[in-house]
């Protein structure tokens, strides 16, 4: 007999509706371990239950070695189903569901300018930068963080690095840093701010021909390309990505608040230009 018929019992299953839901496995005290989505829930607890001994369905296996009971709601569609599943997965924060269950590790990029200065800032604790036009949130850190050290670096052959204390730079939130910059290019900041917000790489252009000007940047060509690569590679995959997302969804929030991105998503990806541009 199957794990799963000996546990739940074989007439488990002919009473899942085929309809769209999230399921719910519990451990022993009854403690929440995983929650899922489906778009037929029959068909997806059916799975659990023919689990095989292939590596990509380990996962699996141990949620129905562990599981002591099964639950699920019928939602009307399943959009609906992925929507109450990342609010779940946010709000209970089961132990065996990584993705969605962190948003408040989403990143933001801001950008703060005055007659002086101008100062970019990479953080997780938005509440922390108030006086910061704050882009986001992104939602890969590695690849939102590769690109502001990348345009850090950049930015240190065309203007004046400002110098930070000590105390400032303890008095930052955890995962939070900011550089600044002096005698940046006039129109730069609001350039900065249309990369950021995904509308335009116009100020790449202009970056990469004062780049080719300045001899210390042209003895380091291979680090300054990648270092390109990894804005353009943000600029494609976080920025323009959450432009389009907001603007398809007409969702009325910017920057978008970390709990709100991955539900956002959801609803982009159920818009008809979307499964069209996938279809």
């Amino acid at each position: 007999m199957r794990t799963f018929d000996r546990k739940f019992g074989d007439d488990f299953l002919p009473g899942v509706p085929a309809e769209p839901g999230v399921y719910r496995f519990y451990g022993p005290a009854d403690a929440l371990l995983y929650v899922g989505k489906a778009r037929n829930l029959r068909r997806r607890l059916a799975q659990y239950r023919t689990t095989g001994r292939r590596k990509k369905e380990r996962k699996r296996r141990a949620l129905v070695r562990l599981a002591e009971r099964i639950t699920w709601e019928v939602c009307e569609s399943e959009l609906d189903a992925s929507l109450a599943e990342i609010r779940l997965i946010q709000s209970l924060r089961p132990p065996r569901n990584v993705a969605g269950a962190f948003p408040f590790l989403y990143p933001f990029i801001g950008i703060r300018a005055d007659e002086r200065e101008t100062r970019f800032c990479l953080t997780t604790s938005p509440e922390a930068f108030q006086g910061f036009d704050l882009h986001g949130a992104f939602r890969s850190r590695d690849v939102t963080g590769e690109a502001f050290f990348a345009l850090v670096r950049l930015l240190r052959f065309v203007g004046h690095p400002t110098p930070h204390s000590r105390r400032d730079r303890r008095a930052l939130p955890r995962h939070s840093y900011v550089y600044g910059f002096r005698r940046l290019p006039a129109g730069w900041p609001e350039m900065w701010r249309a990369l950021l917000r995904g509308a335009s790489r116009e100020v790449l252009v202009d970056l990469c021909l004062r780049l080719l000007e300045h001899a210390g940047a042209r003895a380091r060509g291979a680090q300054i390309r990648e270092d390109l690569r990894a804005v353009e590679r943000f600029f494609d995959d976080e920025a323009s990505r959450l432009a389009a997302a907001v603007a398809a969804t007409g969702f009325a929030t910017y920057p978008v608040p970390q709990r709100d991105r991955d539900l956002l998503f959801l609803e982009y990806r159920a818009t008809p230009g979307h499964q069209a541009l996938t279809s």
